[in-house]
C-alpha cells in the first residue's frame, strides 16, 4: 500500500478500503507468508494484565510464591521474552503506545496517567492497531480495562475541562448524564466491541458495554469500598470484576467461530488485575503464599488459562497468536484493604520485580521491564526463549507485517517489527538500537545495548522522590551497565561521560524528531 504524508487516519483507512477491494487482496503491496492469503491471517488475541511484575510468574522467576501454571505452559509452547519493556511504567500511556505504536510522552500527557472524567488521550485521526485490523477485515474487541480516556456527556452540556483537580473532578461526576452515549471510547478507534468497567477503582462502578453502561448507577460508593469517590451501580461487587469480563472474553471467543467462521478477529482482553483493588474471589483466597495480591496473581493465570482452553476447545488455537504481557511493574502492595503500601507483599519473600531494582511507575528495570509471551503454534518455535529488546509498541509494527499492511509515516511512529524475532529467524543487527523509557513522574531513561541512561536523579516514580537536586560536583543524572550490574548500584554518570553524552544524544533526537521507528 502506497504511503501517503499527512493523509489523516479515516482518508488512509477509506482508501485502503477501496484499494482492498479494487486489487482482490488483503492490503498488500507485497507478499509475504502471512498477508495475501485470506486463510493465512491469523486471529490476534493480546492478553494484557495490570500491574504484574516480571518475577510473578514462575518461569521467570523460581523463587515466586504463586503458583502460575497457565502462563508457565504458554511459556513452554512459545516464546518468552527477558527483555521486554512497557513504554511507560504506568498504565495510560502504556495502553496508548500498544494501540498506537507511538510513545504516548509525544501527547499531552506528559507524566501519569488519566483520571476520572478526563478526555480521550487518542485523537481522532490517529490510526490504532484496531484500526488497521478492522480495515481488513478483521472483526474487533476490547474486552476489560479502557483507561483511555472518554466524552462523557454531561447535563445542562456542562464542558468537562481538560485538566482537573480533585474538587472539580468531584463536580463534574455528580453531572454525568448516564443515560446518554458515552462517546470517543473504543468504538471510535476500531473496535467492534467493548465490554468493561473501564478503570475498576475509578467511578461509575458498573460495566460499559459498548458506549452505554449497563444499568444506572445510582448509589454512591460507600467509603468503605475502595477507589474514588463517585457513582455506583447499587450492590456493586469488586471481586465480580474479573470474572464477569473473562467470562464475556471467552463467550466473545465462541461467537466469533460460530458467527463468522471465514473472519480473523482481534480481541484486546485488558485485565484489571492485580492492580488495587487487590480483590480475589473466593475460589482463590489462600492459593498463594503471596498473600491477597498472591491471590489475585493467580487467579490472573487463570483467567489467562481460559482463554487458551477456549481456542483449544473451538479448534482455533493454531490459527492464533497469542500475546501475554503486563502493562508495567508491580507496586507489589501486599492487598491490605484491597490495596497496602508498595513493596509491603516483600514480606512474604516474594519479590514481583524478581531481582531488578524498581518498581512500577520506577524508571528504574522493575518498573518497566514486564514479562512477556508469545504463542502461535507452528509459526512460533515451542519453549523458545529470546533476550532481544523490544517494547510493548511494538505490537502495531508486528501487526501490521504480518497481515501484509504498509503503515504510513504518520503512524505507529516508535513501533519495530519483532516478527523476524517470533519466528525464529536471522538477523545481523538488533531489532532496536535503542529504547526510550519513561516514569510515572515523566522522568525520561534510554538504553542502547547493555547501556542505559536515566536522565534525572531518584526512581521518577514510587520508589524515591524525583525531585533530588545535583550537587554542583556529583552526576546530574544516572549511567548503568546492566551487563554487571542488574540491580542499577553503581553510577557510572562521572566516569563514563562519553556514554552520558552518546545516550543523551539519542535521547535529545528521539525527543525532537517525532519518532524512532525507520522510516
Amino acid at each position: 500500500m502506497k504511503t501517503v504524508e499527512n493523509m489523516s487516519r479515516r482518508s488512509f483507512l477509506k482508501a485502503a478500503g477501496a484499494w482492498t477491494i479494487a486489487a482482490g487482496v488483503v492490503g498488500c503491496s507485497r507478499c509475504n507468508a502471512f498477508g495475501p492469503k485470506k486463510a493465512a491471517r491469523p486471529n490476534i488475541v493480546f492478553i494484557l494484565a495490570d500491574d504484574l511484575g516480571y518475577g510473578d510468574p514462575q518461569c521467570y522467576n523460581k523463587d515466586s510464591k504463586i503458583p502460575t501454571p497457565n502462563i508457565d505452559c504458554l511459556a513452554g509452547q512459545g516464546m518468552r521474552f527477558t527483555d521486554a519493556h512497557s513504554p511507560t511504567s504506568v498504565c495510560t500511556p502504556t495502553r496508548y503506545g500498544i494501540l498506537t505504536g507511538r510513545y504516548a510522552w509525544r501527547t499531552r500527557l506528559k507524566s501519569s496517567v488519566l483520571w476520572p472524567w478526563d478526555k480521550p488521550l487518542i485523537s481522532k485521526e490517529r490510526l490504532t492497531v484496531a484500526e488497521m485490523l478492522k480495515g481488513l477485515n478483521y472483526n474487533t474487541a476490547c474486552i476489560g480495562k479502557w483507561h483511555l480516556g472518554w466524552s462523557w456527556a454531561t447535563k445542562d452540556d456542562m464542558e468537562i475541562p481538560l485538566w482537573m483537580n480533585n474538587a472539580k473532578r468531584n463536580q463534574v461526576g455528580t453531572k454525568i448524564d448516564y443515560s446518554k452515549a458515552i462517546a470517543d471510547g473504543p468504538l471510535a478507534h476500531g473496535f467492534d466491541y467493548y465490554f468493561g468497567d473501564d478503570v475498576p477503582n475509578f467511578p461509575p462502578y458498573c460495566f460499559i458495554e459498548n458506549d452505554r453502561t449497563l444499568g444506572m448507577p445510582t448509589a454512591i460508593k460507600p467509603n468503605n469500598m475502595f477507589g474514588h469517590a463517585g457513582a455506583m451501580l447499587p450492590d456493586w461487587k469488586l471481586e465480580n470484576v474479573m470474572p464477569t469480563i473473562t467470562d464475556k472474553a471467552v463467550d466473545y471467543i465462541d461467537k466469533q467461530v460460530s458467527q463468522t467462521p471465514d473472519k480473523p478477529f482481534f480481541l484486546f482482553f485488558t485485565l484489571t488485575a492485580p492492580h488495587t483493588p487487590i480483590a480475589p474471589t473466593a475460589e482463590f483466597q489462600g492459593k498463594s503464599q503471596a498473600g491477597r495480591y498472591g491471590d489475585f496473581v493467580h487467579e490472573v493465570d487463570h483467567c489467562m488459562g481460559r482463554i487458551i482452553q477456549q481456542l483449544k476447545k473451538n479448534g482455533i488455537e493454531d490459527n492464533t497468536l497469542v500475546i501475554f504481557t503486563s502493562d508495567n511493574g508491580s507496586p507489589g502492595r501486599d492487598g491490605t484493604n484491597d490495596s497496602g503500601p508498595t513493596g509491603s507483599v516483600n514480606k512474604f519473600g516474594h519479590f514481583p520485580s524478581a531481582h531488578w531494582r524498581g518498581m512500577k511507575s520506577d524508571a528504574w528495570e522493575g518498573g518497566h521491564r514486564v514479562p512477556f509471551i508469545a504463542r502461535w503454534p507452528g509459526k512460533i518455535g515451542a519453549g523458545k526463549e529470546s533476550d532481544e529488546v523490544i517494547c510493548l509498541a511494538d505490537f502495531m509494527a508486528t501487526t501490521a507485517d504480518i497481515v501484509g499492511f504498509d503503515l504510513p509515516d504518520n503512524a505507529a511512529e516508535d513501533s519495530f517489527n519483532i516478527l523476524p524475532v517470533l519466528l525464529g529467524e536471522k538477523y545481523d543487527q538488533p531489532i532496536r538500537d535503542s529504547i526510550i523509557h519513561h516514569s510515572g513522574n515523566g522522568m525520561f531513561a534510554v538504553r542502547k545495548g547493555n547501556w542505559k541512561l536515566i536522565a534525572g536523579l531518584g526512581s521518577g516514580g514510587f520508589s524515591s522522590p524525583s525531585s533530588i537536586k545535583p550537587t554542583a560536583d556529583g552526576p546530574k543524572g544516572q549511567l548503568y551497565n546492566l551487563a554487571n550490574d542488574l540491580q542499577e548500584k553503581e553510577n557510572l554518570w562521572l566516569k563514563r561521560p562519553e556514554k552520558v553524552m552518546e545516550l543523551s544524544a539519542i535521547l535529545e533526537q528521539a525527543k525532537s524528531q517525532g519518532y524512532t521507528r525507520k522510516m
